[in-house]
């Protein structure tokens, strides 16, 4: 599996020298307030990764080799439009963990849970989050105790509430399958991308 994703796999630069993506909210110091900061950082650039998707199971493939690598307290996020394949991505790596069920987006839940291949993992989407408030009012701060592993669709939406993110993967539509970018902020991050290559 590590060699199909090697085949389509390119080194990208980051969006910004500084590793920090265009729609990053995390702050220049790299934590987050009311969040204990990662204690990770480097001051080299962040790893990047990225890849062209000819369809689904291309897609699928990448999730399933990412979910072998997870661990618990890793935050990840998934950034693009509407139809981009994170939801599917979401659901590529709960089957890889061994999760049988139906995977939907929690799009006006915000939150959905799992436990899968001996791991807690909340599915975030918060695309319908209308305030960043309603991330304190339901109490989702309090689940970022280092002991589940989180998936964040539309990160955005919760401005500078939500967690530094350890890995960003944002998917681009193209006219013919999607692009997939990978972009460590940690060293949990950069730990991904190089088993990735591998």
């Amino acid at each position: 599996m590590a060699n199909l994703i090697m085949k389509t796999a390119m080194s990208v630069p980051h969006p910004n020298p500084d590793g920090t993506t265009s729609h990053s909210t995390k702050p220049a110091s790299g934590q987050v307030a009311g969040y204990p900061p990662k204690g990770e950082g480097t001051n080299d650039r962040c790893a990047n990764f990225a890849f062209f998707a000819a369809d689904e199971n291309t897609t699928l493939a990448l999730a399933q080799r990412l979910a072998t690598l997870l661990k618990p307290g890793i935050v990840i996020y998934l950034r693009g439009d509407l139809g981009a394949g994170k939801t599917t991505f979401v659901r590529g790596v709960l089957n890889a963990l061994g999760h049988t069920g139906r995977v939907k987006s929690p799009t006006y839940t915000l939150v959905e849970s799992y436990h899968a291949g001996g791991l807690n993992l909340l599915h975030f989407d918060l695309y319908r989050m209308h305030d960043a408030e309603e991330w304190e009012s339901a109490g989702f701060r309090d689940e970022f105790d280092g002991r589940n592993v989180f998936l964040i669709e539309w990160p955005e939406k919760a401005q500078e509430l939500a967690p530094p993110a350890d890995l960003e993967i944002v998917f681009s539509i193209l006219a013919h399958g999607r692009q997939i970018e990978l972009h460590a902020n940690t060293e949990t991050g950069r730990q991904c991308i190089r088993l990735l290559k591998e």
